[in-house]
């Protein structure tokens, strides 16, 4: 059972979180961000999720959330940030801290689930693909050139686990190049729109839908491309898909007017932890990723 980290310093708020998650989840509690410091140190892979609270005594929400980002074990454990604040610049702040998962108080509990249940979900496959990376083969680094055609996520997730074994930093790229892959299949060639996976995330249907469009007559002969290329001092990551393309400006940052959605977050993170250049082409159906070396 995926296991929770609620962070509060207020009493009735934990109690509350913890009624509303204990179906489906094993939730612990810590009042501080020093207690929750302490239990994320004496075991860093044994939470799924953190809720942390922003505003809280001896340390503050947004202090921890540095301090995992500057442990290597805890960096990619998803942190779902409470606020009641939601003005743009303090979400602007939280984002830039690395905090890609947003609740605002007082809670609504339907939310509240959807959003711990993508974060477990991210989170669980970030730790899938880390343990692809971690079986890899050695010899890839070796690579210089290589094109591959997918058509499913299934295959997307793989060709990221292996490209990543090309790159120097595995565990960071794998990231990025998964979320570029995936959104090759999902928005591009099957043209799943942002709203749609809204409102799909919502209802838990998201790979039910993603795979009756893969069925589609319309689906069937689509295919995306990723091109490998060792450079003189960089590596370059192409993807393409035969999608209409798409606005993508906008999701180069996480916008806090989407902060709260449950998705949405992959190009900025790809942009953020995985790549040095992120270079979109054409009506945006192609991605160059550019990996310093």
């Amino acid at each position: 059972m995926p296991r929770v980290l609620v962070v509060d310093d207020h009493a009735l708020d934990r109690k509350l979180l913890t009624a509303y998650l204990q179906d489906g989840y094993t939730v612990e509690t810590a009042s501080d961000g020093v207690e929750a410091w302490e239990k994320l140190l004496s075991d860093p892979l044994r939470f799924d999720v953190v809720l942390l609270d922003r505003t809280m005594p001896r340390m503050t929400g947004l202090a921890l959330l540095a301090r995992m980002k500057d442990d290597e074990r805890l960096r990619m454990l998803p942190v779902i940030l409470q606020t009641a604040l939601t003005q743009r610049e303090q979400i602007l702040e939280g984002i830039r801290a690395g905090a890609y998962y947003y609740l605002t108080k007082p809670y609504d509990v339907d939310m509240l689930r959807s959003v711990v249940r993508t974060a477990v979900d991210d989170y669980r496959g970030y730790r899938e693909l880390h343990e692809q990376v971690r079986k890899g083969v050695e010899g890839l680094r070796l690579m210089r050139h290589a094109v591959f055609t997918f058509q499913t996520v299934e295959q997307a997730r793989d060709l990221g686990a292996l490209l990543a074994n090309a790159c120097p930093n595995s565990a960071a790229t794998v990231v990025g190049v998964t979320e570029l892959l995936v959104n090759a299949v999902e928005h591009g060639n099957l043209g799943i729109t942002y709203d749609e996976k809204s409102r799909l995330k919502t209802m838990a249907n998201w790979t039910a839908e993603v795979r009756r469009r893969l069925a589609l007559p319309e689906n069937n002969s689509k295919r995306a491309e990723v091109a490998f290329e060792r450079l003189d001092g960089r590596i370059e990551i192409r993807i393409r898909d035969e999608g209409a393309g798409f606005d993508w400006k906008r999701y180069l940052q996480v916008d806090p007017l989407r902060a709260f959605d449950t998705h949405g977050r992959g190009i900025a993170m790809a942009n953020r932890l995985s790549f040095h250049h992120l270079e979109y082409r054409g009506c945006g159906n192609e991605v160059v990723g550019t990996i310093e070396l």
